[in-house]
């Protein structure tokens, strides 16, 4: 496009990974939003579908190889019935990752200090559980499964497929940052929301993250 920076150049201006990795200790900053007031509360995954092995989170990677630096516009979720736009955030003041406007209930943001979903390393796609209207974009993330699939659509045209391999939720207050945002090795993507217990005053205590890894591109 006419007076758009080269996606190469675009690339370089973030900032390391390595460093960026190691203040991303509190999460996601959508816990500050999330109402906490519909019915039970949104669904928390199941210790059946914690990763199998927490010492090495990616099982060996048998799936395409890794793609050139894209930026994400879309995220869906077949399992969840979601197709939602996707913009790009970064971190906040606090050094949390930033979630997109909460006004908008079918929005998620891309983390752009991370790799591009499909990219060598952790893509970071994070969304509002709820806001004070109602049930967000990623309500129902704890309730995906292992195998169920998150499609990620990029500027380049094509999807990058990545298939779920745990679900887990982490408290705020001892957020595993490097566990969570750490490069495999292989391309991998996070997909982030408010969890655990909320209260009036705190908001939500923890984090509800997906683990998946890039099996198929479109």
């Amino acid at each position: 496009m006419p007076g758009s920076e080269p996606a190469q150049e675009r690339r370089t201006k973030r900032a390391p990974w390595r460093v960026i990795a190691l203040v991303l200790l509190t999460g996601l900053a959508c816990v500050r939003h999330g109402s906490g007031e519909f019915a039970a509360g949104p669904p928390q995954p199941a210790s059946a579908v914690a990763p199998d092995s927490p010492g090495a989170l990616s099982p060996d990677y048998t799936g395409p190889e890794a793609l050139p630096y894209s930026g994400a516009v879309r995220v869906g979720i077949p399992a969840l019935q979601i197709d939602a736009r996707v913009i790009p955030v970064a971190l906040d003041t606090s050094g949390w990752v930033d979630a997109p406007p909460p006004d908008d209930p079918n929005l998620a943001g891309w983390f752009t200090g991370a790799p591009s979903p499909g990219e060598k390393g952790t893509a970071v796609v994070v969304g509002h559980v709820d806001n004070s209207q109602g049930p967000a974009v990623f309500y129902g993330l704890g309730r995906l499964k292992k195998g169920d699939q998150v499609e990620v659509r990029r500027e380049d045209g094509r999807t990058a497929v990545f298939k779920v391999y745990g679900v887990e939720v982490f408290s705020k207050a001892n957020f595993p940052g490097g566990r969570v945002y750490g490069s495999k090795g292989v391309p991998e993507l996070r997909v982030i929301t408010c969890g655990g217990a909320f209260s009036e005053q705190n908001g939500y205590a923890g984090n509800v993250v997906v683990f998946a890894r890039l099996a198929a591109v479109r």
